[in-house]
């Protein structure tokens, strides 16, 4: 199986306590938080890795060169932001496989990938979300399903309990065209908001931890719970 990690962020909201490194390279007592999604993704049949790295590329590089725990490490290095979703097309055009799995560098949430991958394949899925169920959040964004299909994502707002996008996707390149696409855009907006009304985007429901380090506050929490 082949994964990207996205793992371009800026991680301006983490400046004031991690300084001059990427998001993804933030300090989990002593660690970096992406040694944590590579130990888990380790657990899994996942013997190739795609990093796509923008900001202090060489910081991330240097660390893991081509390598972690018999994972092969390539890299897809942005020279300008592209966006989510121009980071996902660069990074996809590195791979080979028709099904490849996303996961974004600044979340942990350790889902079994084996049940992710049958439940992609059984549903014969354009796109696969792994989803979390949250209690009285407003940080995020929410997705409402219909037997497994997603039918709508929603803007923040508070939300006594719901479904979250938990930032895991299993991509099918043959079905989605991102050869249409411009280099630059948003893999929310201009995919899998659209996935909605004319592809087969499935959504399953996972009971793991979710640790989001994009502010101050989780990354405390994060560094107490990893």
């Amino acid at each position: 199986m082949e994964a990207i990690i996205l793992a371009g962020g800026l991680g301006t909201r983490l400046r004031d306590i991690v300084k001059d490194i990427p998001k993804p390279m933030a300090p989990i007592n002593g660690t970096p938080f992406l040694h944590y999604i590579f130990e888990w993704l380790s657990n899994f049949p996942v013997n190739n890795v795609t990093l796509s790295i923008g900001y202090k590329a060489d910081v991330i590089f240097n660390h893991f060169n081509t390598n972690y725990k018999g994972i092969s490490i390539k890299y897809a290095t942005e020279n300008k932001p592209l966006g989510t979703g121009g980071a996902i097309k660069y990074a996809l055009s590195k791979t080979v496989e028709d099904n490849v799995l996303i996961v974004n560098g600044d979340t942990y949430f350790p889902i079994d990938v084996n049940r992710f991958a049958d439940f992609h394949q059984n549903n014969k899925s354009d796109i696969s979300i792994a989803l979390k169920h949250m209690t009285d959040f407003d940080r995020y964004g929410s997705v409402k399903i219909l037997n497994n299909k997603i039918i709508s994502f929603n803007e923040k707002q508070h939300l006594r309990e719901g479904l979250i996008n938990g930032g895991i996707y299993i991509v099918n390149k043959k079905a989605i065209n991102f050869n249409s696409l411009p280099d630059v855009f948003s893999f929310e907006a201009e995919v899998l908001e659209k996935c909605v009304h004319y592809g087969s985007i499935n959504g399953m429901i996972f009971n793991d931890t979710f640790i989001d380090i994009g502010v101050p506050e989780d990354y405390k929490k994060a560094c107490m719970m990893l």
